[in-house]
């Protein structure tokens, strides 16, 4: 992402705001909705099969869900999200759907005008975040129903109430983009989200001593000793006691970026907010194998180079194997697609195919019927692995392999014991899986080197895809966001180190005052993280109305006005 230079930033009383979050995708469009004064009641038509919850729900049905207990309400649920919130959510939103039930909501919603909390939500491209970058053609991996943001019925806004099969009730990108785009509009949203925005920097302002103003460790900010707070209803001078600590740890945030206007200029801006949210998801920065040659011109990490490959005829039944790197949902979509237009696959993956990990067998055959294609070919159409003790060892130079086995291994070909044991027709011919296999290094001349258990190939390619999953990217934070870790010694990933927060409220256990919600704790699917926005409202709305803050004029903060 581009960076501009900032020093030309105006600090005259910057807008200060309770709440800026960035991100517009799901999970900001759905924190939105809540904090603009949108409360969740218990439906009093409504029944919830689980009678233990419905209990706790009716003991307090005169409040809303975001002034209850979610300790309480969650206590004992259970579901297909670590996170006990985002289960409660999901089983008021979409009650037993586990079981395969589609049961309505047991929700109903009520605005209170009066209760919106001002905030920003910034956002790179227009609400809907990276669904507007995806392939147009997929499907997505949840059904449609479950891609539904609370308000507005995915089936209603997108096909006129026309219900579908079972079968074909998942959705394509294009339509939730769509959805989510009219749902801010239609949710009167719009004035609280910023677009083409990009934020380079987070940074908290501590307040300093008495008329030392705030500082962020590159010296005050403001003029005569005062900090730049600018709230509304006076200036905030940095004193003891005074000022805004909602639980933050007594400061304020300083977001400072641009926002692209008219083609390619940037307006720098800056802000100061008590609180920050990450709802940026998990799709800024894709992962890389690490190996040598992988910034040659020929290896991409995006399925879209596939596509743009196709439709400017740059690879043909005729060309040279794809060789696509990975064993997820992506990298299949990359197989049905090269599969789809007569190319040839080499699919290399580390995991056995018959790994219980692998996404495949977590996925029902009557809803996913093209991966499961793609399952059977990675498990019936591997590589047949000749004698190679010429080139078996595993510590021979990439180098040497390439030269030594790029004559032995050009044309691969599916061994026919596999399929013919898998009692499967061959659903393509040109698909060869390489199981248990890792990516040694890409060659100049457009060849890539295999290692497999005991030995090294070699194989001309036209391009490589390597789709092995996507990392958040918090560069605008400290040290890229790491110390918010789970293990503050790692990179943070959604899988293996996602953002440490706090079960009940997602407020970063390491930094109060800074919260995390979707990818960035593990809650990857649109369905578990709204939990993530449950949580964080009703932190913000309680702690807010208990230091009697809560007051919303007019409602909202024009969309764009503080640049």
């Amino acid at each position: 992402m581009p960076l501009l230079e900032e020093t030309t930033v105006p600090r005259e009383h910057p807008p200060t705001l309770p709440v800026v979050i960035i991100g517009n995708g799901p999970s900001g469009i759905c924190l939105s909705y809540l904090l603009s004064g949108y409360k969740p009641y218990l439906d009093p038509s409504a029944v919830h099969p689980n009678p233990v919850l419905y209990r706790k729900l009716q003991e307090t049905r005169h409040l809303p869900i975001t002034e209850q207990d979610l300790e309480y309400l969650s206590e004992g649920l259970e579901g297909r999200s670590g996170n006990p919130v985002a289960v409660l959510f999901d089983t008021l939103l979409h009650p037993n759907a586990d079981f395969g039930y589609e049961f309505p909501p047991v929700l109903q919603w009520r605005r209170d005008k009066q209760q919106h909390l001002p905030h920003l939500v910034l956002g790179r491209a227009t609400p809907g975040g990276a669904w507007h970058v995806m392939e147009g053609s997929m499907l997505t991996i949840s059904l449609g129903i479950w891609m539904e943001l609370p308000g507005i019925n995915y089936r209603d806004l997108t096909n006129n109430g026309k219900c579908r099969g079972v079968t074909n009730d998942r959705a394509t990108p294009e339509e939730i983009s769509s959805y989510y785009r009219n749902y801010v509009k239609l949710m009167g949203l719009k004035q609280n989200f910023v677009d083409n925005t990009y934020v380079t920097s987070v940074q908290k302002l501590f307040r300093g001593h008495e008329g030392e103003g705030l500082e962020n460790g590159h010296g005050g900010l403001g003029e005569g000793g005062k900090g730049v707070y600018e709230g509304g209803k006076g200036v905030y001078e940095g004193r003891e006691g005074e000022g805004v600590d909602e639980g933050g740890g007594g400061g304020l945030w300083e977001v400072r970026g641009y926002q692209r206007v008219q083609g390619d200029t940037h307006v720098p801006f800056c802000l100061f907010s008590e609180n920050v949210v990450l709802a940026t998801g998990a799709s800024d920065s894709p992962a890389q194998l690490g190996v040598g040659g992988e910034e040659l011109p020929f290896v991409f990490h995006s399925i879209s180079a596939l596509g743009l490959a196709v439709s400017r005829k740059k690879l043909g039944p005729n060309s040279d194997p794809v060789l696509i790197v990975g064993a997820g949902l992506s990298a299949a979509d990359a197989v049905l697609c090269a599969c789809n237009n007569n190319i040839s696959v080499l699919h290399a993956f580390r995991k056995h195919v018959d790994d219980p990990g692998l996404i495949f067998k977590q996925l029902p055959k009557t809803l996913y019927p093209e991966y499961h294609k793609v399952y059977h070919m990675m498990h019936s159409q591997t590589h047949a692995t000749p004698n190679m003790a010429a080139t078996s060892t595993t510590n021979a130079l990439p180098s040497m392999a390439a030269s030594v086995c790029s004559k032995m291994c050009s044309k691969p070909q599916p061994t026919t014991t596999n399929m013919a044991t898998s009692g499967g027709p061959v659903l393509f011919p040109d698909y060869t899986s390489f199981p248990e296999h890792c990516v040694v290094s890409f060659q100049p001349d457009m060849k890539c080197v295999l290692q497999g258990s005991n030995s090294l190939k070699a194989f001309k390619i036209s391009m490589a895809l390597v789709l092995i999953g996507t990392h958040p990217n918090l560069f605008f934070l400290k040290g890229q966001g790491q110390y918010l870790g789970l293990d503050p010694t790692k990179p943070i990933s959604c899988k293996q180190n996602p953002v440490d927060v706090h079960p009940y409220t997602f407020e970063c256990t390491k930094d109060p005052g800074l919260f995390a919600m979707g990818p960035l704790v593990g809650d990857n699917f649109v369905r578990f993280l709204k939990g993530g926005a449950l949580g964080i409202a009703s932190c913000l709305l309680k702690r807010l109305k208990k230091k009697g803050k809560l007051i919303a004029e007019g409602g909202g903060v024009g969309g764009g006005e503080f640049i």
